[in-house]
């Protein structure tokens, strides 16, 4: 068996080089048909676009994306070809629930948090009954909620394709589930998250979901929040929504047009970084092992032991404070000094541990 990988995948190399005779790792971005000509397995990140002109004429039986999103796989193709797909759903939604509640916690420490209208922009409180809302409730969203009630904010939920479905085939987990429609978020939240797919077509579509006419309908003036896909907040219209104070403040992620981003959006927002929220070394080492066993399932192979993250270094000190552990201010600092290393800084993450394993 051979399996080409993207080289930037951490933590998995060793463990499929127990699983395959030759193992070739390339830049994502960089993998060609000839690549995986004879390739049978085909590991990547979003930065691999995998479809005819990739793998017509290929060995390739498997593509497995270490992400949640499949945006970047032609599954129509995959479907004629042939081809076996899998991606790693909720593998680091611990990770992006991190990252919003730090950048909620520095939201309060660094900027006073603010809730309301502008006339009570002289309130300074804690986020305990402010009020966030959450759209998109799937994998992550439903961990941003327990972050959210655990910090004694009032809650939110937007998601109609989830509400549907659960109209269709009700379910005990959610039996108290509350959803409301986007305009009860715009209306009354104070901070507003996204954790949505990318979609175009259909009733459902989330592309440009928070557009020029969905900063104007906003009452409270709010914080946003986007770790979901770039496109799926319209960068120039957030720009002008909080050039003109109809937006508080943002923490944004992703971005439209990565790596080439907006470089006036990312000077106004509070909190930038460059599509990092989910990159854990815990969220990374989840996605691995997804990976490792649908290899090991298509190809019938036995499960080696679980890829583990990495330990944090052996001086480091916890008192229990979540920004210690991550601090989501140090990678906007890095982007917002070289923007033009979005790339690089996502290739070259330093570690990152969702918790304290001393």
């Amino acid at each position: 068996m051979k399996i080409v990988v993207d080289d930037k995948i951490p933590y998995i190399r060793e463990t499929l080089g127990l699983l395959a005779d030759e193992v070739v790792a390339l830049r994502g971005a960089e993998i060609t048909a000839d690549d995986v000509r004879d390739a049978d397995v085909l590991v990547v990140r979003t930065r691999t676009r995998c479809d005819e002109r990739l793998l017509s004429g290929s060995k390739v039986q498997l593509v497995a994306t270490a992400t949640i999103g499949f945006d970047h796989i032609d599954t129509e193709y995959m479907q004629r070809a042939g081809i076996a797909w899998t991606n790693c759903p909720g593998c680091n939604a611990a990770s992006v629930a991190q990252y919003v509640e730090c950048a909620l916690l520095l939201l309060v420490r660094e900027e006073g948090f603010r809730r309301g209208k502008p006339a009570d922009a002289n309130e300074r409180f804690c986020l305990k009954g402010a009020t966030i809302g959450i759209v998109g409730c799937g994998h992550v969203g439903s961990k941003v909620k327990a972050v959210a009630e655990r910090l004694g904010m009032r809650v939110l939920i937007c998601d109609p394709p989830l509400e549907e479905a659960f109209e269709q085939f009700p379910s005990p987990i959610v039996q108290h589930q509350v959803f409301v429609p986007l305009s009860t978020i715009e209306q009354e939240a104070d901070v507003i998250t996204f954790h949505v797919p990318l979609t175009t077509e259909g009733h459902f579509a989330t592309w440009h979901m928070a557009d020029e006419a969905f900063f104007h309908r906003l009452a409270r003036v709010p914080y946003i929040i986007n770790t979901s896909r770039g496109e799926v907040v319209d960068n120039d219209a957030l720009l002008r929504a909080l050039e003109e104070g109809r937006v508080r403040d943002a923490v944004v992620d992703v971005w439209e047009h990565e790596p080439d981003l907006n470089r006036r959006l990312l000077e106004k927002v509070f909190i930038g970084t460059p599509h990092i929220a989910g990159y854990s070394a815990d969220g990374k080492a989840n996605a691995d092992n997804m990976v490792v066993d649908a290899i090991c399932h298509q190809f019938h192979l036995p499960r080696p032991a679980l890829i583990v993250p990495p330990s944090l270094p052996e001086d480091f000190v916890y008192s229990g404070d979540a920004l210690e552990l991550y601090n989501p201010l140090v990678d906007s600092q890095r982007l917002k000094k070289c923007p033009e290393d979005f790339e690089k800084l996502r290739n070259n993450y330093p570690l990152r541990r969702e918790q304290y394993d001393k």
